[in-house]
């Protein structure tokens, strides 16, 4: 039997969402916790996938930085492990880890994709990164001030994504119909 390049494909989603799907399913819940990194992982995905602007792709990525950083120094905190500078230590791992390789393979820094004379993912990026941390922020503000409760279902995935998604429709507006570069 011959495989068509539309088998593969379709071959390879399937793999792809089955992978997904497992990281949906978080083994124990963290500050931020791994459905809200997977959201976010799927976010990039499917916005690299659907061919949208990589001011929005870079707000996901931003996002899922910020994320697998508060993630990982929870860990780091559960398993008892300090050591000086240890959360500016892990933002830089995982901010170089993403941003070098998008550098060395010209991702960031082409000439043709800026917006306000900023790089486009980079601009996505920054802005993610910074509504992510304070949508994490104030939950767990709001968490505090309500005995260490949430006040209603799905209030942390509330109010860490819901920013990035509201943020990401209004940037495709803005990218679709201002053209500045």
């Amino acid at each position: 039997m011959i495989m068509t390049k539309s088998d593969i494909n379709q071959r390879l989603m399937k793999k792809y969402y089955f992978l997904l799907l497992l990281l949906l399913i978080p083994a124990k819940a963290f500050a931020i916790c791994p459905v809200c990194t997977a959201a976010a992982l799927a976010g990039v995905g499917l916005s690299r996938w659907l061919g949208i602007d990589d001011t929005i792709s870079g707000l996901w990525i931003g996002g899922l930085v910020v994320s697998t950083t508060l993630w990982t120094i929870s860990w780091l905190t559960s398993k008892k492990i300090v050591f000086p500078l240890r959360g500016a230590l892990v933002s830089v791992v995982y901010y170089a880890s993403v941003l070098i390789p998008f550098w060395k393979s010209d991702i960031i820094g082409h000439p043709k994709n800026v917006f306000f004379g900023i790089d486009k993912l980079l601009l996505g990026i920054v802005l993610g990164s910074i509504v992510f941390y304070l949508g994490s922020i104030i939950y767990l503000k709001i968490k505090e001030k309500n005995d260490g409760h949430a006040q209603f279902p799905f209030q942390k995935l509330v109010l860490t994504l819901g920013p990035l998604i509201i943020l990401s429709i209004a940037l495709y507006f803005i990218t679709k119909y201002v053209r500045v570069f």
